[in-house]
Protein backbone atom coordinates (compact mmCIF):
# COMPACT_ATOMS: atom_id res chain seq x y z
CA UNK A 1 0.00 0.00 0.00
CA UNK A 2 1.33 2.95 -1.29
CA UNK A 3 -1.05 5.91 -0.32
CA UNK A 4 -3.77 6.04 2.01
CA UNK A 5 -6.73 8.44 3.08
CA UNK A 6 -9.31 7.67 6.32
CA UNK A 7 -12.18 9.06 7.12
CA UNK A 8 -15.92 9.55 5.85
CA UNK A 9 -17.57 7.82 2.75
CA UNK A 10 -20.97 8.75 2.24
CA UNK A 11 -23.33 9.38 -0.42
CA UNK A 12 -23.52 12.84 -2.75
CA UNK A 13 -26.97 13.69 -3.82
CA UNK A 14 -26.42 16.32 -6.34
CA UNK A 15 -29.06 18.61 -7.39
CA UNK A 16 -30.79 18.68 -10.99
CA UNK A 17 -33.25 21.00 -10.69
CA UNK A 18 -35.63 22.03 -7.80
CA UNK A 19 -36.23 19.35 -5.16
CA UNK A 20 -34.69 16.99 -7.81
CA UNK A 21 -31.12 15.31 -6.48
CA UNK A 22 -29.04 12.46 -8.09
CA UNK A 23 -26.82 9.91 -6.15
CA UNK A 24 -23.34 9.78 -6.29
CA UNK A 25 -20.66 7.86 -3.60
CA UNK A 26 -18.50 10.56 -2.08
CA UNK A 27 -17.02 11.55 0.88
CA UNK A 28 -14.01 14.05 0.41
CA UNK A 29 -11.11 11.41 2.20
CA UNK A 30 -12.99 8.55 0.10
CA UNK A 31 -12.83 10.67 -3.16
CA UNK A 32 -9.00 11.11 -2.46
CA UNK A 33 -8.44 7.57 -2.37
CA UNK A 34 -10.18 7.10 -5.44
CA UNK A 35 -8.68 9.94 -7.43
CA UNK A 36 -5.27 8.54 -6.65
CA UNK A 37 -6.13 4.75 -7.52
CA UNK A 38 -7.02 5.99 -11.05
CA UNK A 39 -3.41 7.10 -11.26
CA UNK A 40 -1.74 3.71 -10.77
CA UNK A 41 -0.58 3.56 -7.29
CA UNK A 42 -1.53 0.95 -4.63
CA UNK A 43 -4.32 2.73 -2.67
CA UNK A 44 -6.20 2.23 0.66
CA UNK A 45 -9.05 3.52 2.28
CA UNK A 46 -9.97 3.78 6.15
CA UNK A 47 -13.06 4.49 7.32
CA UNK A 48 -16.97 3.06 8.83
CA UNK A 49 -19.70 2.42 6.15
CA UNK A 50 -23.17 0.94 6.69
CA UNK A 51 -24.48 -2.20 6.24
CA UNK A 52 -27.36 -0.28 4.22
CA UNK A 53 -27.70 -0.12 0.72
CA UNK A 54 -25.44 2.74 0.54
CA UNK A 55 -22.92 1.41 2.21
CA UNK A 56 -22.81 -1.59 -0.02
CA UNK A 57 -23.19 0.33 -2.89
CA UNK A 58 -19.85 2.69 -0.98
CA UNK A 59 -18.14 -0.60 -0.86
CA UNK A 60 -18.40 -1.75 -3.96
CA UNK A 61 -17.46 1.90 -5.80
CA UNK A 62 -14.01 1.50 -3.47
CA UNK A 63 -13.47 -2.11 -4.50
CA UNK A 64 -14.64 -1.32 -8.74
CA UNK A 65 -11.63 1.27 -8.49
CA UNK A 66 -8.85 -1.08 -6.90
CA UNK A 67 -9.22 0.51 -3.27
CA UNK A 68 -7.76 -1.37 -0.89
CA UNK A 69 -10.67 -1.89 1.58
CA UNK A 70 -9.06 -4.27 4.59
CA UNK A 71 -9.16 -1.30 6.68
CA UNK A 72 -13.17 -0.27 6.29
CA UNK A 73 -15.09 -1.25 8.25
CA UNK A 74 -19.09 -2.28 8.36
CA UNK A 75 -21.57 -0.37 11.05
CA UNK A 76 -25.45 -1.46 11.31
CA UNK A 77 -26.06 2.34 11.66
CA UNK A 78 -26.99 4.15 8.36
CA UNK A 79 -25.12 6.12 5.85
CA UNK A 80 -24.45 9.83 5.75
CA UNK A 81 -26.82 11.48 3.31
CA UNK A 82 -25.03 14.63 1.78
CA UNK A 83 -27.35 17.01 -0.32
CA UNK A 84 -25.62 19.46 -2.83
CA UNK A 85 -26.09 22.52 -5.14
CA UNK A 86 -24.16 24.50 -7.12
CA UNK A 87 -24.41 28.18 -6.14
CA UNK A 88 -22.49 31.05 -7.80
CA UNK A 89 -19.71 28.35 -8.73
CA UNK A 90 -19.50 26.99 -5.26
CA UNK A 91 -20.87 23.73 -3.80
CA UNK A 92 -22.86 24.17 -1.21
CA UNK A 93 -24.01 21.16 1.51
CA UNK A 94 -26.59 19.97 3.68
CA UNK A 95 -25.67 17.21 5.68
CA UNK A 96 -28.23 13.93 7.54
CA UNK A 97 -25.18 12.14 9.62
CA UNK A 98 -27.13 11.99 12.98
CA UNK A 99 -25.59 8.62 14.58
CA UNK A 100 -24.23 7.59 10.77
CA UNK A 101 -22.16 4.78 10.92
CA UNK A 102 -19.22 6.58 9.57
CA UNK A 103 -19.35 8.91 12.64
CA UNK A 104 -19.40 6.24 15.50
CA UNK A 105 -15.75 4.63 13.99
CA UNK A 106 -13.77 3.66 16.50
CA UNK A 107 -11.57 0.58 15.76
CA UNK A 108 -10.45 -1.22 19.09
CA UNK A 109 -7.20 -1.22 18.66
CA UNK A 110 -5.95 1.06 16.57
CA UNK A 111 -5.00 -0.31 13.09
CA UNK A 112 -1.35 -0.51 12.14
CA UNK A 113 -1.25 0.20 8.12
CA UNK A 114 1.54 -1.64 6.32
CA UNK A 115 5.29 -0.36 6.28
CA UNK A 116 5.45 0.35 3.06
CA UNK A 117 2.65 3.36 3.26
CA UNK A 118 4.19 6.98 2.13
CA UNK A 119 1.46 8.68 2.34
CA UNK A 120 -1.43 9.07 4.62
CA UNK A 121 -4.55 11.98 3.75
CA UNK A 122 -6.96 13.32 6.55
CA UNK A 123 -9.79 15.84 7.21
CA UNK A 124 -13.09 16.91 6.56
CA UNK A 125 -16.27 16.37 8.12
CA UNK A 126 -14.88 13.27 9.63
CA UNK A 127 -13.30 15.60 12.15
CA UNK A 128 -16.07 16.98 13.30
CA UNK A 129 -17.76 14.25 15.25
CA UNK A 130 -17.27 11.59 17.83
CA UNK A 131 -15.75 8.94 18.11
CA UNK A 132 -14.46 9.06 14.59
CA UNK A 133 -12.60 12.32 15.25
CA UNK A 134 -10.65 11.21 18.13
CA UNK A 135 -10.13 7.73 16.52
CA UNK A 136 -8.70 9.47 13.38
CA UNK A 137 -6.19 12.11 14.99
CA UNK A 138 -5.23 8.74 17.39
CA UNK A 139 -4.61 6.98 14.50
CA UNK A 140 -2.68 9.97 12.42
CA UNK A 141 -0.47 10.76 15.50
CA UNK A 142 0.53 6.56 15.67
CA UNK A 143 1.67 6.96 11.84
CA UNK A 144 3.20 10.77 11.66
CA UNK A 145 7.05 9.54 11.86
CA UNK A 146 6.10 6.35 9.55
CA UNK A 147 5.02 8.22 6.22
CA UNK A 148 3.78 11.90 4.99
CA UNK A 149 0.90 13.18 6.39
CA UNK A 150 -1.51 15.39 3.95
CA UNK A 151 -4.30 17.44 5.91
CA UNK A 152 -7.50 18.91 4.10
CA UNK A 153 -9.73 20.74 5.99
CA UNK A 154 -12.51 21.03 3.48
CA UNK A 155 -14.29 22.90 6.07
CA UNK A 156 -17.84 22.65 5.75
CA UNK A 157 -19.79 25.69 7.52
CA UNK A 158 -23.05 23.91 7.94
CA UNK A 159 -21.32 21.32 10.48
CA UNK A 160 -19.99 23.90 12.36
CA UNK A 161 -22.02 25.14 15.48
CA UNK A 162 -19.06 26.46 17.10
CA UNK A 163 -16.43 28.59 15.24
CA UNK A 164 -13.99 29.33 17.93
CA UNK A 165 -14.03 25.80 18.83
CA UNK A 166 -13.40 24.65 15.23
CA UNK A 167 -10.42 26.94 15.45
CA UNK A 168 -8.99 25.61 18.32
CA UNK A 169 -8.66 21.77 17.17
CA UNK A 170 -7.14 22.80 14.02
CA UNK A 171 -4.73 24.02 15.72
CA UNK A 172 -4.26 19.97 16.45
CA UNK A 173 -4.39 18.65 13.09
CA UNK A 174 -2.18 21.11 11.20
CA UNK A 175 0.47 20.11 13.98
CA UNK A 176 0.26 16.80 12.57
CA UNK A 177 0.61 17.07 8.84
CA UNK A 178 3.72 17.67 7.03
CA UNK A 179 1.27 18.83 3.74
CA UNK A 180 -2.06 20.88 4.09
CA UNK A 181 -3.95 21.85 1.45
CA UNK A 182 -6.54 24.15 1.72
CA UNK A 183 -9.23 26.00 -0.53
CA UNK A 184 -9.60 29.90 -0.78
CA UNK A 185 -13.30 29.18 0.19
CA UNK A 186 -12.39 27.28 3.14
CA UNK A 187 -9.76 30.60 4.00
CA UNK A 188 -12.75 32.92 3.33
CA UNK A 189 -15.13 31.70 6.33
CA UNK A 190 -12.40 30.83 8.80
CA UNK A 191 -10.38 34.62 8.15
CA UNK A 192 -12.17 36.95 6.17
CA UNK A 193 -9.98 39.27 7.17
CA UNK A 194 -6.60 37.74 6.19
CA UNK A 195 -4.74 37.22 2.99
CA UNK A 196 -3.71 33.88 2.12
CA UNK A 197 0.17 34.68 2.47
CA UNK A 198 -0.90 35.97 6.36
CA UNK A 199 -2.72 32.80 6.55
CA UNK A 200 0.52 30.63 5.35
CA UNK A 201 2.53 32.68 7.91
CA UNK A 202 0.62 31.20 10.81
CA UNK A 203 -0.40 27.51 9.80
CA UNK A 204 3.49 26.96 8.70
CA UNK A 205 4.50 27.85 12.28
CA UNK A 206 2.23 24.91 13.14
CA UNK A 207 4.80 22.34 11.84
CA UNK A 208 3.77 21.89 8.03
CA UNK A 209 6.23 21.90 5.62
CA UNK A 210 4.20 23.14 2.63
CA UNK A 211 0.88 24.82 2.63
CA UNK A 212 -0.75 24.87 -0.65
CA UNK A 213 -3.93 27.22 -1.38
CA UNK A 214 -6.09 26.02 -4.28
CA UNK A 215 -8.67 28.70 -5.76
CA UNK A 216 -10.81 26.99 -8.63
CA UNK A 217 -10.02 28.12 -12.12
CA UNK A 218 -7.38 31.05 -10.63
CA UNK A 219 -5.07 28.08 -10.01
CA UNK A 220 -2.96 26.99 -6.68
CA UNK A 221 -0.13 28.71 -4.69
CA UNK A 222 2.43 27.01 -2.76
CA UNK A 223 3.85 28.12 0.85
CA UNK A 224 6.69 27.40 2.59
CA UNK A 225 9.42 28.72 4.86
CA UNK A 226 12.08 30.86 3.18
CA UNK A 227 11.24 30.76 -0.04
CA UNK A 228 8.80 33.15 -2.37
CA UNK A 229 5.13 31.93 -2.87
CA UNK A 230 4.76 29.58 -6.29
CA UNK A 231 1.67 30.01 -8.14
CA UNK A 232 0.63 27.42 -10.71
CA UNK A 233 -2.10 28.41 -13.23
CA UNK A 234 -5.28 26.41 -13.95
CA UNK A 235 -5.99 24.88 -17.18
CA UNK A 236 -9.28 26.85 -18.85
CA UNK A 237 -11.99 24.33 -19.18
CA UNK A 238 -16.30 24.93 -19.44
CA UNK A 239 -17.48 23.89 -16.41
CA UNK A 240 -19.90 21.19 -15.56
CA UNK A 241 -19.55 20.55 -11.48
CA UNK A 242 -16.82 21.10 -9.03
CA UNK A 243 -18.35 18.45 -6.51
CA UNK A 244 -14.46 16.45 -6.03
CA UNK A 245 -12.21 18.50 -7.87
CA UNK A 246 -10.34 19.52 -4.40
CA UNK A 247 -10.27 15.91 -3.53
CA UNK A 248 -9.06 15.32 -7.05
CA UNK A 249 -6.53 17.61 -6.64
CA UNK A 250 -5.23 16.13 -3.53
CA UNK A 251 -5.05 12.34 -4.68
CA UNK A 252 -3.13 13.31 -7.60
CA UNK A 253 -0.48 15.39 -5.70
CA UNK A 254 -0.39 12.72 -3.47
CA UNK A 255 0.26 10.08 -6.74
CA UNK A 256 2.53 12.99 -8.52
CA UNK A 257 4.91 13.57 -5.06
CA UNK A 258 4.90 9.01 -4.89
CA UNK A 259 5.98 9.05 -8.46
CA UNK A 260 8.68 11.44 -7.59
CA UNK A 261 10.24 9.51 -4.79
CA UNK A 262 9.44 12.84 -2.98
CA UNK A 263 8.08 11.73 0.40
CA UNK A 264 10.28 13.66 2.96
CA UNK A 265 11.54 17.50 3.27
CA UNK A 266 8.87 19.18 1.02
CA UNK A 267 9.86 22.47 2.36
CA UNK A 268 12.99 21.61 0.80
CA UNK A 269 12.17 19.73 -2.81
CA UNK A 270 13.24 22.03 -5.83
CA UNK A 271 10.26 24.55 -6.65
CA UNK A 272 10.59 22.79 -10.61
CA UNK A 273 9.51 19.52 -9.04
CA UNK A 274 6.45 21.05 -6.96
CA UNK A 275 5.71 23.17 -9.89
CA UNK A 276 4.81 20.14 -12.12
CA UNK A 277 3.15 18.17 -9.00
CA UNK A 278 0.69 21.15 -8.86
CA UNK A 279 0.60 21.66 -12.58
CA UNK A 280 -0.21 17.56 -12.62
CA UNK A 281 -3.12 17.86 -9.73
CA UNK A 282 -4.43 21.23 -11.51
CA UNK A 283 -5.00 19.24 -14.81
CA UNK A 284 -6.74 16.15 -12.69
CA UNK A 285 -8.95 18.84 -10.34
CA UNK A 286 -9.83 20.46 -13.83
CA UNK A 287 -10.67 17.56 -16.10
CA UNK A 288 -13.31 16.13 -12.73
CA UNK A 289 -14.81 19.43 -13.47
CA UNK A 290 -16.02 19.08 -16.95
CA UNK A 291 -17.99 16.33 -15.85
CA UNK A 292 -20.90 15.21 -13.22
CA UNK A 293 -19.98 14.60 -9.69
CA UNK A 294 -16.60 13.72 -8.23
CA UNK A 295 -15.25 11.49 -11.24
CA UNK A 296 -11.57 12.11 -11.21
CA UNK A 297 -9.53 10.95 -14.72
CA UNK A 298 -7.78 7.75 -15.18
CA UNK A 299 -4.34 8.18 -15.85
CA UNK A 300 -5.05 7.97 -19.79
CA UNK A 301 -7.41 9.91 -19.45
CA UNK A 302 -5.31 12.40 -17.66
CA UNK A 303 -2.21 12.40 -19.92
CA UNK A 304 -4.20 12.94 -22.75
CA UNK A 305 -5.92 15.94 -21.26
CA UNK A 306 -2.76 17.54 -19.98
CA UNK A 307 -1.14 16.78 -23.92
CA UNK A 308 -4.52 18.56 -25.64
CA UNK A 309 -4.13 21.65 -22.67
CA UNK A 310 -0.52 21.84 -24.09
Amino acid sequence: MDILSIGEALIDFKQTEHLAFQGFEGGSPMNVAIAAARLGPSVGFAGQASSDMFGEALRTYLQKNRVDTQFFLEHPAPSTLAFVAEIDGDAHFSFMNNGAADTLYNPQPRPQFPDSLKFMMFGSISLLTEPAASSIIDIVALHQERCAIVLDPNVRPALIPDKAEYENKLKKWLSLAHIVKVSTQDLDWLYPEKTGAQVAKAWLEYGAQALIITNGSEGVTLYRKAHEPLAVTAPKITVVDTVGAGDTFTGSMMVALFERQAFTDFSRLESQTWQEVLSYAAHAAAYNCTRAGANPPNKEELQSFIKEQG
